[in-house]
């Protein structure tokens, strides 16, 4: 064992210590274009072109529809040590900062004060779309639209003659599935599960797209040849752009004048029946996240919302489904 005397001498033979899977100091980000997702303007930062075209494939369809300032995101393109897809990120809140770490390569800061996000990715993992674009994209705006300008709802959104009604249900009710057999029919279509309610009665979402599970298939012969995706987040599903479909009148936003909750069931009576408003409240409540103040403003929301209809839609069919609720928009219940 060294003495004392030795252990600097000692220390110093030492190799130097590794300085880490990437320099300290990031690549400079020396490209921006700007983006509109759901209509909010968002200047994305690269030192990497392969970002935009990610981005395009991600907001390409969306055109600026709010005259508010921009959020930032800076994405980082580094080189890593591996060529497999990263692990899951996972999420921490310490308020006002959200952090999304999977490792040393992979991982973003978003401070919903400033709107900005920062992003870490390797060169590998663009090579893996979806992961990236649902773990570190989306997030570079979704989560300040979401704290920031609006109200997220777990919910689908179609109209018919101008009236709205938003289609709400934990996962798995059904809200995809509705929603597209309802623009099949003629009505419009603004969402299949995720909706921002901005004020009052307003809603956007993403109508440039839908996701189905693969049982849908059996509902939608149109479908049964597109393949199905590994979602990001494990659940399988067949993704397909509305634009080529010419029966899908797309709306980019509308105006909530009912709030049904679905409910499939097997058996007993079809039909539209009261639901607790205060259950509705909770629902929504549930995945709402921020500070103080971003969530008093959601809540506000929320409660002007349902001073509209809440109701219970029963149905066993989708046919029947879509019968009961155009019969809805045109008479009252």
């Amino acid at each position: 064992m060294p003495t004392l005397q030795e252990s600097p001498s000692s220390c110093s033979a030492q190799p130097a210590a590794d300085a880490g899977p990437q320099s300290i100091m990031p690549p400079p980000l020396t490209m921006q274009r700007s983006f509109f997702p759901f209509g909010f303007p968002l200047d994305v930062r690269t030192n990497s072109d392969e970002i935009f075209a990610h981005c395009m494939m991600q907001w390409g369809n969306f055109e600026q529809r709010f005259d508010v300032d921009p959020m930032i995101a800076e994405i980082y393109v580094v080189e890593g040590a591996y060529d497999d897809c990263p692990p899951r990120p996972q999420y921490r809140y310490l308020n006002p900062i959200l952090t999304a770490v999977a490792d040393a390569y992979h991982y973003s800061v978003a401070d919903i004060t400033s709107s900005r996000t920062k992003i870490v990715v390797s060169s590998a993992a663009l090579r893996y779309p979806l992961y990236f674009r649902y773990f570190f994209l989306e997030c570079a705006s979704g989560v300040h639209i979401a704290t920031r300008y609006a109200t997220p709802v777990h919910a689908a959104c179609v109209t018919l003659n101008g009236r709205g009604v938003l289609l709400c249900g934990e996962s798995g009710a059904g809200k995809s599935s509705l929603s597209f057999a309802c623009a099949r029919a003629g009505w419009g279509y603004v969402s299949d599960d995720a909706t921002f309610l901005l004020h009052g009665r307003s809603v956007v979402g993403n109508c440039h797209q839908v996701r189905l599970r693969p049982t849908a298939a059996d509902l939608f012969p149109e479908i049964a040849a597109l393949p199905i995706t590994p979602r990001a987040e494990g659940k399988p599903s067949i993704e397909l752009s509305t634009a080529p479909l010419q029966y899908i009148r797309r709306q980019s936003g509308a105006e909530v004048d009912f709030i049904v909750f679905l409910n499939r069931c097997s058996g007993g009576r079809a039909g539209l029946f009261p639901y607790s408003r205060d259950a509705a409240r909770l629902t929504m409540r549930q995945e709402l996240w921020g500070t103080t103040e971003t969530l008093a403003r959601q809540h506000a929301c929320i409660e002007r919302l349902l001073e509209t209809e809440v109701l219970e839609l029963r149905y066993q069919t989708l046919d029947e489904a879509i019968e009961l609720l155009r019969v809805l928009v045109a008479e009252g219940r």
